[in-house]
């Protein structure tokens, strides 16, 4: 279970982006024309709070939120969080925090590019294909897409990580849509540049020669009816390390419980994601690669790859 230093850790950072991110929304808010007044009582919990209580779900602890927030939140952490809601108004406030939470993972707790990147993308199914045609939740918005695994329906949830196994960028689709598709890469690699290392799913001559154009390189392998070409060694083995990226979405999935049924609205499912991707960013532990003992200095040898 997670250490009430690490919870206090997790508020301290949501606290201070919070307080500067409201500063800069009062700035460049509009003024109130009129004579009419506007109440602003304060609330009873903050946007970090909340923020905090989302974050700390997912560090594998608890599977029921509703559990997890009357049993851990308003028991174990009355020390911590003296004033809450009740559940159901927890619930519906949320979604308020959509926006600061989404800057929060964007400005504060996603890494930077460091000129040598995965992508990759990971199926989040959110009903089992025999319930398809009496889903009410999600009805006109998830759809039927296919994995390795096989048909699935609900979304598509990109990726970009660097070499750290820092989440870089993401982009959440429906199914349906395809990874080498333009907007989707464009908002992916938006600040990206150097090396993108992808698997044979990107392989697009388009798709290369627009985010070369962009600064990005995007090496990917060769499918068993294309033909063998010369490839620099360090591209060879880091092709081979896409296996960061993999478990980036292994450990979003079986310890941050990014995945599951339950969702009663979309703007909670929504919020489900981005907590679980803000707990992985606390995670102690993250899959990396060890550039001292694993790729020698690049030195121009090229090798086949076939």
């Amino acid at each position: 279970m997670i250490s009430k230093d690490k919870v206090t850790e997790i508020f301290c950072i949501a606290d201070d982006f919070c307080r500067e991110f409201e500063n800069e929304i009062d700035k460049t808010a509009l003024l109130n024309s009129g004579n009419t007044r506007k109440r602003r009582r304060k609330r009873m919990m903050s946007d970090a709070e909340v923020i905090t209580i989302l974050i700390c779900f997912h560090f594998n602890s608890y599977r029921n939120f509703k559990h997890y927030y009357l049993s851990c939140v308003q028991v174990l952490w009355k020390d911590l969080f003296p004033r809450t809601f009740s559940y159901n108004r927890f619930i519906e406030v949320m979604s308020r925090c959509f926006v600061a939470m989404t800057m929060f993972l964007k400005l504060a707790l996603f890494g930077k590019c460091t000129g040598i990147s995965f992508v990759d993308s990971t199926c989040i199914p959110i009903i089992h294909n025999k319930r398809f045609f009496s889903m009410k939740v999600f009805k006109d918005i998830a759809t039927r897409g296919k994995s390795t695994m096989g048909w699935y329906i609900g979304f598509k949830l990109h990726l970009l990580c660097n070499e750290k196994g820092e989440i870089i960028n993401f982009n959440l689709t429906r199914a349906n849509v395809d990874d080498r598709n333009e907007n989707v890469m464009n908002a992916l690699t938006d600040k990206a540049f150097g090396k993108l290392y992808a698997d044979k799913g990107y392989i697009s001559q388009t798709l290369f020669g627009r985010l070369w154009d962009k600064g990005v390189h995007i090496v990917t392998g060769l499918r068993s009816n294309m033909k063998q070409k010369l490839m620099p060694l360090y591209d060879k083995i880091m092709l081979r390390k896409r296996s960061v990226i993999e478990s980036v979405n292994d450990m979003l999935k079986n310890v941050a419980q990014i995945v599951h049924t339950r969702h009663r609205s979309v703007h909670n499912f929504i919020m489900n994601v981005l907590a679980a991707m803000g707990a992985y960013s606390f995670f102690s532990t993250k899959p990396h690669i060890n550039f001292e003992y694993e790729i020698p200095p690049s030195n121009g040898q090229l090798a086949i790859w076939g």
